[in-house]
């Protein structure tokens, strides 16, 4: 017999996020599951508050509690915390991240539903300043980090990847968890391995998680290239899996910098490029109606600022490999959403 409403573990990696930890887990506490839930924070070296503000969440609310991850790495602590999860289904929310009211009801319904190993819905990026607005558009746009389901909607079905996700914790062990050595692509490179196990993994348009994307453009730039370096280390691991669409922005830097080269050689055809990508940027910005004055003129510094630097981080990643590359702008208190 299936039960409707079964048990359920949500783990969550957090670090330097004093100032969305609340509302996250909050999210999770007015689900209104009828099942039992379990909710485990796996708690990086923080330099903000954000571990005084887990302690006082874990006090009052007696289905939280935090394991340390000393480490900081969300690979580590994801892992840590599934091996500690009670139950067999598995809901993973970022801290800087939010349910949409019904997300872990309706997400186990489908899960169970169609049979699925992982399940995701879609990312719904939100803004709070102009900058972050224009941030939070450029991600659900096409035109901004590509037209994967989880970004731009899309039928029900199955899926490259999934975001965050909902499984069954038997997946999760059957392919050893995530890999830790990844620390950006995580989930992709989960994704592919429970495929490779004969495993479903599924998108559902149903499943809406607020995302609070980063609001500082040296943070923008940080989390890109660093993201950008490991998508290319994942394509050169395994080209065949690799989505077309992750080639755009590497083929955008060699234009422009073939363009500087030939009008270094004084060859004014090497303009044409640049002036091709900037007046689309120009025209998304114009175009993009449910945008303030402000976030229209913003947009035209985070698409070339997202585009560029997750294309030159490709090229690198690719090239020679991520190292132990790490996203920098989670490493102090204005990380992400500041």
């Amino acid at each position: 017999m299936v039960v409707s409403s079964p048990p359920v573990t949500v783990i969550m990696p957090v670090l330097n996020e004093e100032s969305h930890l609340a509302a996250s887990v909050q999210s999770i506490l007015n689900q209104e599951y009828p099942g039992d839930l379990e909710i485990i924070l796996a708690l990086g070296p923080s330099h903000d508050q954000t571990n005084a503000v887990a302690a006082e969440i874990a006090r009052r609310e007696p289905s939280v509690r935090f394991i340390d991850n000393p480490r900081g790495l969300t690979t580590v602590g994801l892992n840590t915390a599934i091996k500690l999860a009670k139950h067999d289904f598995i809901v993973r929310v970022d801290a800087h991240s939010e349910l949409a009211p019904g997300y872990i009801a309706d997400g186990i319904r489908i899960l169970l539903g169609v049979g699925a190993d992982q399940l995701g819905g879609i990312m719904d990026a939100k803004g709070k300043s102009s900058f972050q607005k224009a941030v939070a558009w450029a991600y659900k746009s096409r035109f901004g980090i590509g037209g994967a389901s989880y970004h731009v909607g899309g039928e029900a079905g199955e899926a490259e990847s999934a975001y965050l996700g909902i499984f069954k914790k038997s997946a999760l062990i059957r392919v050893s968890g995530y890999d830790e050595a990844i620390i950006r692509g995580e989930d992709w490179d989960l994704a592919q391995r429970i495929k490779k196990t004969g495993g479903l993994v599924w998108f559902s348009p149903e499943l809406k998680v607020t995302y609070w994307p980063r609001g500082r453009f040296s943070n923008l730039v940080k989390q890109f290239y660093s993201t950008g370096i490991w998508r290319g280390d994942l394509t050169h691991r395994d080209l065949r899996r690799a989505s077309k669409r992750y080639f755009a922005p590497p083929a955008l830097v060699v234009a422009l910098f073939a363009g500087l080269v030939w009008l270094g050689f004084g060859r004014l055809i090497g303009i044409l490029p640049w002036a091709l990508y900037l007046l689309g940027v120009f025209g998304l910005a114009v175009s993009a109606r449910d945008l303030s004055l402000k976030s229209r003129i913003a947009l035209m510094i985070v698409l070339p600022t997202m585009h560029l630097s997750w294309g030159i981080g490709f090229i690198k990643g690719y090239a020679n490999g991520a190292g132990n590359t790490i996203d920098k702008g989670r490493l102090s208190g204005k990380a992400a959403g500041k």
